[in-house]
């Protein structure tokens, strides 16, 4: 029986990708660098199935193209607002994602992210790299206190409820969060969260704000000139959602202008590119999209792809469809 013919666009962890070989007809991005949007067209020409991640762009324009053999985009990822989903449906393209897999690593890095940021983590390792560090003294690289400092959530699905767990039984953090949709009661009971009205609520109690939120025309630059202006002088900034969720010239100016304290970034605008201004500041600390990457998180994120390829081939229910 002849395979189906699969592409999966960046390299995944050995272990899925030999069972990805033995499933189908695949073909690896040997060279795993980021396609250009003609590689994608003849991808989906020749191909039965496309597993993208969240660096690969398809656009309208990509999706348009004609003479397409493809019929499924297996997204490695959760977010997919790199995928042009109205013209996926007018293509009557199928898409999935992985969620549920990632959240814990995510969350994982968002406290990272905090814990730097309040104590000068990064700026602290690069004093001592620099041999420019002179020794203990009572007034040197003073930071902010984490335990039982409030902790603010722009958005609280998941991967926000995981870190809110983490923050307020692992550092007696108060939490408050900021959510379109209803909470499950137990979820905030055990972390006796409190509810905001609004995002300026949030933003003007919270002594950190962390960013949970999905990517689109409604979050875009969520954080900007006029809503960083609401955090408390003291405060510090968390984004581990997407780098569009938040003004980059805008937060630059604020770090610069010490209107907030300090941030933690761990995506960015137009990433992998980052915009100048946050190389030259001392008060944010920068991880490479780190969220998901440990090797076990990163493992069940492709056999989450696999299994959404595998109930498609077979006309089943699919477990991860977003359209």
């Amino acid at each position: 029986m002849t395979k189906q013919k699969v592409f999966i666009t960046r390299r995944w962890t050995e272990s899925v990708e030999s069972i990805a070989r033995d499933l189908y007809d695949v073909t690896l991005n040997e060279t795993d660098r980021p396609l250009t949007a003609d590689e994608f067209k003849s991808v989906l020409q020749n191909y039965d199935a496309v597993c993208p991640t969240v660096c690969d762009s398809f656009p309208a324009a990509v999706l348009n193209v004609e003479n397409k053999r493809c019929k499924i985009l297996a997204n490695f990822g959760v977010g997919y607002n790199h995928i042009d989903i109205d013209a996926a449906k007018v293509n009557k393209l199928i898409v999935t994602n992985t969620p549920g897999v990632l959240t814990q690593s995510t969350a994982d890095i968002a406290m990272t992210l905090l814990l730097m940021t309040a104590r000068r983590g990064a700026e602290g390792d690069r004093l001592v790299r620099a041999k420019k560090w002179e020794g203990w003294c009572p007034t040197s690289m003073l930071g902010s206190n984490v335990t039982g400092a409030t902790l603010g959530l722009i958005g609280f699905g998941r991967i926000g409820q995981a870190m809110a767990r983490k923050a307020h039984h692992g550092f007696d953090m108060n939490i408050m969060y900021f959510n379109p949709s209803d909470v499950d009661e137990y979820v905030i009971q055990d972390l006796n969260a409190k509810r905001c009205n609004s995002l300026e609520e949030l933003l003007s109690q919270a002594d950190f704000v962390s960013l949970h939120c999905p990517a689109g025309a409604k979050t875009k630059h969520l954080i900007n000139a006029e809503t960083v202006k609401l955090m408390k002088s003291t405060a510090h900034l968390i984004n581990t959602a997407r780098g569009d969720v938040v003004d980059s010239e805008a937060l630059i100016d604020a770090l610069k202008n010490k209107q907030i304290a300090g941030a933690g970034l761990d995506v960015y605008e137009n990433e992998p590119a980052i915009h100048d201004g946050f190389l030259a500041l001392e008060n944010v600390t920068l991880l490479p999209h780190l969220g998901s990457a440990t090797l076990e998180t990163r493992t069940a994120m492709g056999e989450k792809v696999l299994a959404n390829l595998a109930a498609y081939f077979a006309g089943e229910t699919l477990p991860d469809q977003i359209c």
